[in-house]
């Protein structure tokens, strides 16, 4: 029997179209609100099957990994802009400008605390980087 959660306002988001880790056998959600809190879990550029998208492409793998978290954001009325912090692991660190790029083109003006950091392997060979955020949702949104 699981426990129970200390604060039952804590949801557990899934989204179609996304991966969604238990399918996989993962012990992790993809993303969890707990009140007006967001946190996405680590993201790869993975499609539904768990497939990688972009494979040697880290402005492809990062443009659609964004573009998972702008889909989860938007299941609860947030969007990028709403991102507080965001982390990059990169297997690669030669890549951030290629990925700096990308974060420009996507967040526009929007500058969010953040973290970039080079790691020596991922989940995933084939991936070049991971990325996890947290996002507030303004209390006037659902």
């Amino acid at each position: 029997m699981a426990p129970e959660r200390a604060d039952s306002s804590m949801q557990e988001i899934v989204v179609e179209g996304l991966p969604d880790p238990p399918r996989f056998g993962s012990p992790t959600a993809l993303a969890i609100r707990a009140g007006q809190q967001i946190f996405i879990s680590g993201t790869l550029a993975w499609d539904a099957d768990r497939k990688l998208v972009g494979v040697g492409d880290v402005e492809v793998q990062t443009r659609h990994i964004l573009d998972a978290m702008a889909a989860i954001l938007r299941t609860q009325g947030a969007s990028l802009r709403d991102i507080v912090k965001i982390n990059f692991f990169l297997t690669d660190i030669r890549d951030k400008e290629r990925i700096w790029a990308v974060r420009r083109e996507m967040f526009g003006d929007h500058r969010p605390a953040s973290t970039l950091v080079e790691v020596s392997q991922l989940v995933d060979t084939e991936a070049k980087l991971e990325v996890e955020a947290i996002a507030l949702v303004p209390p006037s949104r659902p």
